[in-house]
């Protein structure tokens, strides 16, 4: 392909693809940059003019077994041949989404029994809202339909995962949250922890006010909370000591669902299979994608716990059918290369490798930076990272959105040969890298990540 191709094909994305979660004015007039990706290999991707750049972010948290697998790759193509596709509507199934499904409840336990699937993790957080909604109706409480997330936690974009979101340029102009849903504290003790409480008082506190906020509320009026084990797009932040166990003991207490949504957390991100399982968390419905098919294809899912499941098989012999289902629902090539993903993820250890390179990368991260003027905190676990930049160390005093520190580190960093992500909620760095990951290669991380900061600083 000759250059003036090369140069045609950028204009034509200008004018025809609209980008996600982009400037569209700036973009269009050609006042950010176009980057178009030719290929990837390991935890590298590489674009058409040949630039190299190691992926700390997976893609978007999701390429858990790195760029250019041969086996997923081939799954897909033997399936494809096979059976391209066929709905599940009705009782139909296909022999990889059995195998996929019977995984997927054996490995999460925890009480889980059926696993329904869509294409991405908002729609699956959409089918668990009504999977909510519904399981209430049949019981005979059509006053308890409210939902409690989490201020900076995400869930989606959708109408009602775009609500659920806690994070204000998710709604901005587009009405949004909806009514039904309720946000209550981020578990960020960094940045929520009142001077002299230790994070054991303050995950008592977080839950307290949960409380405060049903009983406020009305306890018969709210069905459900939802959360990420570690909170994702909000900030990559590990909940304080205690919080899961809190948090549980009320919503018990008042008959409420609990949804725990591994959309970037399950398949080994945290160091074990499941977030929940990190957290010793007991959920009723859990929310997975991203990990799930490491992102060579889209699929997402709910997995949906004896609990609730006995209740939908009650409803359906009262009234029929369940009426919700997508058309590409277990999409039989998406399953296999989510089987082929979680054959290398199992065959690999990459739980284990995520457990113990995520626990070197976040101490070496921490070495780094923490005594770093510009470094207010440095927090994660497994292969999930975050670096919070402060103007002043002492208060935690932010830095003015409008120097765009963040922005400008992963800028820097992505000069010097990565990408890490700049989070949309403050002066953040956010690392999620896959999880086949190695010592050398986080070490790469820290030592570029190091560099981009002290150069940031050098020219605030």
């Amino acid at each position: 392909m000759d250059t003036s191709r090369l140069n045609d094909l950028e204009q034509v994305d200008r004018d025809n693809v609209f980008h996600a979660s982009t400037h569209l004015g700036q973009y269009a007039r050609g006042e950010l940059p176009n980057r178009i990706i030719t290929g990837g290999e390991g935890i590298y991707i590489q674009d058409r003019d040949g630039n190299k750049s190691l992926d700390a972010f997976a893609g978007l948290y999701c390429v858990n077994i790195g760029y250019g697998r041969q086996e997923v790759a081939d799954a897909i193509y033997e399936q494809a041949k096979e059976l391209a596709y066929y709905h599940t509507y009705v009782g139909h199934s296909n022999e990889q989404i059995i195998k996929l499904s019977e995984r997927i409840v054996r490995k999460a336990g925890m009480g889980m029994s059926k696993v329904f699937y869509g294409m991405s993790g908002s729609d699956a957080n959409e089918t668990n809202i009504k999977l909510v909604w519904y399981y209430n109706n049949v019981l005979g409480r059509p006053e308890k339909k409210k939902i409690i997330s989490r201020d900076r936690g995400y869930h989606g974009s959708g109408l009602m995962t775009g609500s659920l979101t806690g994070l204000p340029v998710f709604h901005n102009a587009f009405d949004l949250p909806l009514d039904k849903v309720l946000h209550t504290t981020c578990p960020h003790y960094y940045r929520q922890g009142k001077e002299g409480e230790s994070e054991e008082e303050f995950a008592k506190r977080c839950a307290e006010e949960l409380e405060d906020m049903i009983l406020a509320e009305g306890p018969d009026t709210v069905a459900a909370f939802i959360g990420e084990p570690v909170l994702g797009t909000g900030g990559i932040i590990v909940p304080p000591k205690g919080y899961w166990k809190a948090i549980q003991e009320v919503l018990n207490k008042y008959d409420i669902l609990l949804i725990a949504d591994e959309v970037v957390t399950a398949f080994g991100r945290t160091g074990k299979y499941f977030g929940s399982h990190t957290f010793e968390i007991q959920p009723d419905l859990i929310t997975i994608a991203k990990g799930v098919s490491s992102g060579y294809l889209p699929l997402s899912g709910v997995v949906v716990g004896e609990r609730v499941w006995k209740v939908l098989e009650q409803g359906t012999d009262q009234m029929g059918p369940i009426g919700h289902g997508w058309t590409y629902s277990a999409h039989p090539v998406c399953a296999a290369a989510a089987n082929a993903n979680l054959d290398i993820v199992d065959a690999e250890d990459l739980t284990g490798n995520s457990r113990d390179v995520g626990a070197y990368f976040n101490q070496a991260m921490s070495t780094a930076l923490a005594g770093h003027p510009m470094v207010g905190e440095v927090r994660g676990i497994g292969l999930m990272a975050a670096v919070e930049f402060v103007e002043d160390k002492a208060n935690k005093t932010a830095f003015d959105p409008a120097k765009k520190v963040g922005p400008t580190v992963s800028a820097k960093c992505l000069e010097n040969g990565m990408i890490a992500r700049a989070m949309p909620h403050g002066d953040i760095l956010g690392f999620a890298p896959p999880l086949v990951l190695t010592k050398a290669e986080a070490d790469k991380i820290v030592d570029i990540t190091k560099r981009s900061v002290e150069e940031v600083w050098r020219s605030l």
